[in-house]
Parts: structure tokens; C-alpha cells; sequence
């Protein structure tokens, strides 16, 4: 299993001395998520700053941008990085698309499924010189002269990973994806009983079985009081959006949302984090000294995930200490 570090409270000035601790700490892979800052102008100042860990978005936003400038920007990144650069992508919710980067919206999976094999198509016409020729309902490229064509990367391309929730967007990532992202708002039965099921029928759909694909869990953990605080602000965030409600849905807790979403109507973000529960809690995260929430992740997704990627700051040696007992 790979332990990959993250950061979601970022600068692109101090990204590289944040990418640099992780890689001296061992870790695997480094991300960045797309929430104040863009993910991909600060993972360059990551790739200058290291040497060895994988660098990745977790994730971009796919639909504030085009398959064309995430080819360009990915595969620069690719050639900056040395080949440590992994593409990861997600849809965002229907609200910050159209109403905060102002783009069209319809039928996210069918969207992202297209989205990837454009992608794919432009690198596939950079490396082998064939004619750009992608023709889909959402997006259409057909123009590539040798003026704007970068040519084959020496590095290969991009993994790309699609993260989702919903059914429909993980089997997409099953079939048209190198390796999933879950989301931190999900539960190791949800995991276990939906999200594999997708993603094995989107790989079969591929000719495909799991064997190879990197899933990666980044989870909620805490081990500090000021921590589960927070924990339990991001999980009532999450709670109340309509697009993540089967998560509670499927542990009979389709109320909590109901009340989550008008409480965010309403404003009301701050009082919303009184009504996550320790049952609601302790389902969505792992609370305890660093070796017990090592120990307890492993456990919980060990069988599942093949890269593990913590909320809290929990140790490299800790971490292997307890792969090594397990």
C-alpha cells in the first residue's frame, strides 16, 4: 500500500517546502486539492521542490476547464516533474459549476466519460503525430497543427484518476481510469458495498478486471480534539449536499441530510456540526492516538484501497509500524 500526503490549506509560495516534508517524512505520493488556489500552478513549485514522491491533483476541476488545456497543462507537468505527475480529476456539484466558474452542466458521468477520452485522444495524437480527429456530443477536437503540437512526452503520459461518489461517475472511472479517488465523505461499508461493485462493472465494460488500478482512499482521522471539531464541520458540509446523500442514505440516516441541506440554506453552517453525532462520526472517521488511527485504517480499508491518504497528520514510522503488525 502507498501513503500519500495531502494539503487542502496551501499557498503556491510555501506548496514546495510543504511537498519537501513530505517527501523527507517517506511518503509516497503528495496532492493538492483545487479549493482557494490552482492545484496544477502550485504542484510546479512542488516538482521543483522534490525529487522522488509522486505529485498529483486531488482533485481538479474538470468542467471549470477543456480537455484541451488539461492535456497541455498535464503533460507539462509530466515533463517538469520527471513523470511524477498524476492527473486526478472531479466533477464538482452542478451549483459551483454554473454559478462560480459560469460552465455548462448536463449529465456529469456521461460528461466526465468524454472528457477523459479527449484527453486521451490529444495525448494519443501528440505521441503518435495521427490526425487529431475527437468528435463527441460535449466536446469536439479536431484541429492540431505541428506550430502548437508538443510531440511525444519522454516521460509517457498522465495516470489519471476520477474521483466520485454517486454510482454512475464511479463506473466511469472504472472504465475510461487509470486509478479512483474516493471521496473523504464516505464509510468503509459504503466503499465496500457500492463503490467496488461500480468501479468493477465500469472495468468490466473496459475488458478489464481491479488487478492494476490504484484506489485511493483519503479518509477522514483525528487525533486531536480540535481535529474531530473540524472533522465533524467537514462531514456536516458534506452531509448536506444533495449529491452525496446515498452515503447517508445507505446507513438509514437520510434525515440528517434533509436537515443538513436546510440548515445550509438557511446560512447556518456554523450550528451544523451539532448534529453529527458520535455514531455519525465515528462511521465517517477514525478518532484516536496516532498508532490507533494507523491501526485502524489499515483495518478498516486495508482489503480495499491500494493508496491511503489520512486527514490528520499521523507519522511515517507510525504508519509503518503498523503495516508491519498487520
Amino acid at each position: 500500500m502507498k501513503l500519500d500526503s495531502s494539503a487542502v490549506d496551501y499557498t503556491p509560495g510555501d506548496v514546495g517546502a510543504i511537498a519537501r516534508r513530505a517527501e523527507d517524512q517517506g511518503y509516497d505520493g503528495f496532492w493538492l486539492a483545487e479549493t482557494r488556489h490552482d492545484p496544477f500552478l502550485a504542484l510546479a513549485g512542488a516538482a521543483a521542490a522534490t525529487e522522488r514522491v509522486e505529485l498529483g491533483t486531488a482533485i481538479a476541476v474538470a468542467f471549470a476547464r477543456n480537455p484541451m488545456t488539461v492535456a497541455t497543462t498535464a503533460n507539462d507537468l509530466r515533463l517538469l516533474s520527471g513523470g511524477r505527475f498524476n492527473l486526478g480529476l472531479g466533477s464538482q456539484v452542478e451549483a459551483h459549476i454554473t454559478k462560480r466558474f459560469a460552465m455548462p452542466w448536463s449529465r456529469p458521468a456521461a460528461r466526465m466519460r468524454e472528457f477523459v477520452l479527449a484527453v486521451r485522444a490529444i495525448w494519443h495524437a501528440w505521441e503518435t503525430g495521427e490526425r487529431l480527429a475527437f468528435r463527441g456530443e460535449f466536446y469536439t477536437h479536431t484541429l492540431m497543427t505541428p506550430f502548437f503540437n508538443p510531440g511525444p512526452n519522454p516521460h509517457g503520459t498522465a495516470p489519471i484518476y476520477l474521483a466520485g461518489v454517486g454510482e454512475l461517475m464511479t463506473e466511469v472511472a472504472g472504465e475510461v481510469a487509470d486509478g479512483f479517488l474516493c471521496h473523504n465523505f464516505t464509510t468503509a461499508r459504503y466503499l465496500r458495498e457500492v463503490t467496488l461493485p461500480a468501479l468493477e462493472r465500469g472495468r468490466a465494460k473496459a475488458g478489464k478486471s481491479l488487478a492494476g488500478f490504484e484506489i485511493s482512499g483519503p479518509v477522514f482521522a483525528a487525533t486531536t480534539d480540535e481535529q474531530v471539531a473540524d472533522v465533524k464541520r467537514q462531514i456536516a458540509f458534506y452531509g448536506s449536499t444533495p449529491a452525496y446523500r446515498p452515503v447517508l442514505d445507505l446507513h438509514g440516516w437520510g434525515e440528517l441530510h434533509e436537515e443538513l441541506h436546510r440548515m445550509s440554506r438557511r446560512q447556518q453552517w456554523a450550528e451544523m456540526s451539532a448534529l453529527i453525532t458520535d455514531d455519525v462520526l465515528h462511521e465517517f472517521a477514525v478518532v484516536g492516538a496516532p498508532d490507533e488511527v494507523a491501526a485502524a485504517l489499515l483495518d478498516r480499508f486495508g482489503d480495499m484501497v491500494t493508496r491511503l491518504s489520512p486527514s490528520a497528520d499521523v507519522p511515517r514510522e507510525v504508519w509503518l509500524s503498523a503495516l508491519r503488525s498487520g
